[in-house]
């Protein structure tokens, strides 16, 4: 009874862990992490802004980076991946908007 007992709490305990970041996967771009976001007004959740950082890391690990806050941001709305971007991943490199060493892009999310 005591070792049934110990198995399931220590199942429990390992099964949680992944909730609490135990089992958490980070992504990297070009070897690095990039904290970043993407926002949107709630009424208008279609146009985003997706901002990465710190771009002194990698510029092309921090647009992989924003590109992925586009697409998981059109995905949990939206389910899709598909995105108009006004500033993007092939925006020329010196049309890229960084600002305080965070790369900003703007897209819109297509349904």
């Amino acid at each position: 009874m005591f070792r049934a007992l110990t198995a399931c709490t220590l199942a429990l305990v390992l099964g949680g862990c992944s909730l609490f970041g135990g089992g958490r996967t980070d992504n990297t771009f070009d070897g690095f992490h990039f904290r970043g976001n993407a926002s949107a007004p709630r009424d208008a959740r279609q146009r985003f802004v997706a901002s990465v950082g710190p771009v002194s890391q990698s510029m092309e690990g921090a647009i992989e980076a924003a590109r992925y806050k586009g697409v998981q941001h059109c995905i949990q709305y939206f389910g899709t991946s598909d995105i108009i971007w006004e500033v993007g991943p092939d925006t020329p490199r010196d049309a890229l908007v960084t600002e305080g060493d965070r790369l900003t892009f703007v897209g819109t999310c297509q349904d």
